[in-house]
């Protein structure tokens, strides 16, 4: 039986570093047919020479999860944003690793960024599936497979997640940091982590759920709204948003555990957390309740307490 086509669809902006340990990852993975796209959003350091390099074998990226791969140079296709010509084949093969490079106009932020290369994969490669990959993250080499081997056997699954680990938690690297989500819209931030409900057996394969991060969230394209992500939200939701859209549709949402992501979330919050990052979260959670609860406002007095409690751990964490 022939796997379903995936697009994996990686967002950068200046990040380079991060980007290209994660795509090292990518080229490693047991999947038989993938395209990758990197979204770069009008970077304004050198992320595209640096990823050009990367695929010429200029750039050897070896860490802790990845062994550098032999399998350089790989086929670099660079695109501008809307120019976009015909019959280009993007398509990695074990025999043959390929690449595309869509330059951004625009930081038009996680939603928007990513539309864009959803929109070209969906109108030029028509993949059975659609996978959003943070840039900061590596994936284990079964990932996919194992995502996708739940995926075929129910097509009423609409979104998939894997079980996310802390890509370093005080030194640990099995440390769990997400594994799928609920909505609850009655509390701020109108959504939490299974871990805190324990109805949920966190040791089953698989796990159906309210919706799961945007890091690491595999899509069935038929599922997959007509607008897209909503670029309503700048600074996050719009993986909570996109999944509560889906649900409507009927399909499920699940968690595959054996499915395996690395985040570096623990990193990148320690490096760039501020209190102006806290707020945004904030009003965008606030934002993300208004559009989808009722007469939100009865809730209002509720969500501010619960909102300053965020404040207060945040000052005693010393953002």
């Amino acid at each position: 039986m022939t796997k379903p086509t995936v697009s994996i669809i990686l967002l950068n902006w200046n990040g380079y570093e991060d980007t290209l340990e994660a795509l090292e990852s990518l080229y490693n993975i047991n999947y038989p047919h993938y395209n990758v796209i990197v979204a770069d959003n009008n970077s304004t350091n050198d992320s595209i020479e640096k990823i050009k390099q990367y695929t010429e074998g200029k750039i050897k990226i070896e860490t802790k999860y990845t062994k550098y791969q032999e399998n350089k140079p790989i086929q670099l296709t660079i695109l501008k944003e809307g120019e976009y010509p015909e019959n280009i084949n993007n398509t990695s093969t074990p025999q043959e690793k390929k690449l595309l490079l869509i330059e951004n106009k625009e930081n038009y932020g996680f939603a928007k960024g990513n539309n864009i290369a959803i929109d070209y994969t969906i109108k030029h490669d028509k993949p059975d599936y659609i996978l959003l990959l943070n840039n900061d993250t590596i994936v284990d080499p079964d990932f996919l497979t194992n995502m996708i081997n739940v995926a075929i056997k129910d097509e009423k699954i609409g979104i998939i997640g894997p079980k996310f680990y802390y890509y370093d938690y005080n030194g640990s690297h099995d440390t769990i940091w997400c594994i799928g989500s609920v909505v609850d819209l009655d509390h701020f931030p109108g959504h939490h982590s299974i871990m805190e409900e324990p109805k949920y057996d966190l040791t089953q394969d698989v796990i159906e759920c309210d919706w799961v991060s945007g890091a690491g969230l595999l899509i069935k394209s038929e599922a997959m709204p007509e607008t897209y992500l909503s670029t309503e939200f700048f600074f996050g939701c719009e993986d909570v948003d996109l999944a509560i859209n889906v649900k409507q549709k009927g399909y499920k949402i699940v968690t595959v555990t054996n499915s395996i992501i690395w985040h570096k979330v623990g990193m990148s919050r320690n490096k760039g957390s501020t209190f102006k990052t806290e707020y945004n979260h904030i009003t965008t959670n606030l934002k993300f309740i208004k559009k989808h609860k009722k007469n939100y406002y009865l809730h209002l007095p509720k969500y501010m307490i619960q909102i300053t409690k965020v404040y207060l751990n945040a000052i005693l964490n010393k953002i």
